[in-house]
């Protein structure tokens, strides 16, 4: 072996024993296990969006039912789909945050259609109707673990980019801290909203 290609060779094998040092196979690996986290939030939220269709047909079927209501999750819902939800927006913090604000504010919207529900006896007994409920309850708690799956990997990325050394190696090769979901408002958020259960007027 030639001497320069000796030289090139322990070069090649000093940056990689420097890099593997200051983190940077550990940025790589948590870098793509948040695009991963980030993507099973998503479908999940998906999920939850494509049911919500079939939950308002079948509660508009039901005879003076909270027009209010159902209203607050039909514009929820439309808010929520507007935002460009793609793989770019886990390092938009401002972009990342009115996503967040836009899906608090449909799950509160349902939390609230489904507690209203409770007063219809025909809901209450109609299978669809549960079926789509159950689906529901479902898919808030795969949310809730994609979420929770979401946060700890971000936090392990986060550290990774704030401590030292490998804080020079977010700086060189332009890893930013990413932003995760806030737990401020949660607790109201997923607390059943205050319904006053007045008999509905009949027609």
């Amino acid at each position: 072996m030639s001497p320069t290609r000796s030289l090139l060779g322990a070069a090649a094998l000093g940056s990689a024993l420097l890099l593997s040092g200051c983190g940077y196979n550990d940025f790589q690996r948590l870098d793509e296990e948040v695009k991963g986290g980030w993507a099973e939030v998503l479908n999940q939220y998906q999920r939850r969006s494509d049911l919500i269709p079939n939950i308002v047909a079948t509660v508009k079927g039901e005879a003076n039912f909270e027009q209010e209501t159902l209203t607050k999750v039909i514009e929820a819902r439309a808010s929520a789909t507007s935002i460009r939800a793609t793989p770019e927006l886990v390092n938009d913090p401002a972009a990342f945050q009115k996503f967040q604000e836009a899906q608090g504010q449909l799950t509160g919207a349902l939390s609230r259609l489904m507690v209203v529900s409770e007063q219809y006896p025909n809901l209450k007994a109609n299978a669809a109707f549960q079926d789509l409920r159950v689906q529901l309850e479902g898919t808030e708690n795969r949310i809730t673990v994609a979420r929770n799956r979401y946060i700890k990997t971000v936090q392990l990325y986060n550290v990774l980019t704030r401590s030292f050394p490998t804080n020079l190696t977010a700086m060189v090769f332009s890893y930013s801290v990413k932003p995760s979901f806030t737990v401020a408002n949660e607790a109201a958020i997923s607390a059943p909203p205050a319904v006053s259960f007045d008999k509905p007027e009949s027609k």
